[in-house]
């Protein structure tokens, strides 16, 4: 199962690729620059999707000390802050040209950094407290209220006035964003999301077999 994720991560990566510079085209405003958006908003998605998991896994450890749910809560957290962390990075990169500047603390920026450092105090976490059941149990209550962060990063560039755009694949009225832009972007969003399964799977494979090994 893992190896048939990885191979459709890869094919869909590359077919993503082709999409984003073969397929869409340079847009008028931003020009070539405006291409690392296809990158970026999958990573966005990739995140919320880790946390979510990271969420329903704590509960669900929480209500039935599984350790499955555990581990799995465990390595999605690891693949969430990896994936929030190369939002943050595509994001300076393509903020640098249009804004003029690689950061600006407005509240869509500011949001994402707390999420980012709340998710790797989630992994700190674990790491310094000795006892494996009392660490999970603090882990995932921290991964619950950390997840109340995730509808702030979302609707802030609603809620308040920012320099972030706001939301363009799911904006009223008249769609802002081609069809031939999204469909670039959804190509992108199937690839991200086979390559965080395959992330998922592997790294879920590694602490079970770690598990075993200190037992």
């Amino acid at each position: 199962m893992t190896r048939v994720l990885g191979w459709l991560a890869v094919c869909a990566l590359l077919v993503g690729l082709v999409a984003d510079f073969g397929y869409a085209p340079r847009e008028m405003t931003q020009g070539n620059v405006q291409r690392i958006m296809y990158l970026h908003v999958p990573s966005v998605w990739v995140a919320y999707l880790a946390f979510v998991v990271v969420l329903v896994a704590s509960i669900v450890y929480l209500v039935r000390r599984s350790e499955t749910a555990d581990r799995l809560a465990h390595a999605s957290a690891e693949v969430g802050v990896l994936f929030t962390g190369l939002t943050i990075a595509t994001g300076s990169i393509w903020g640098k040209p249009t804004w003029g500047t690689w950061w600006t603390w407005d509240a869509r920026l500011t949001s994402v950094s707390i999420l980012f450092v709340m998710y790797l105090g989630y992994l700190l976490l674990r790491g310094m407290i000795e006892d494996r059941e009392r660490g999970a149990r603090f882990a995932a209550v921290l991964g619950i209220v950390a997840a109340f962060n995730i509808p702030l990063v979302h609707f802030s560039v609603l809620w308040w006035r920012t320099l972030h755009q706001p939301p363009s694949l799911m904006a009223p009225g008249p769609a802002p964003v081609p069809g031939i832009i999204k469909a670039a972007l959804y190509v992108n969003f199937v690839a991200f999301t086979l390559l965080y399964g395959y992330f998922l799977t592997r790294r879920v494979r590694v602490l079970r077999l770690e598990a075993e090994a200190e037992a």
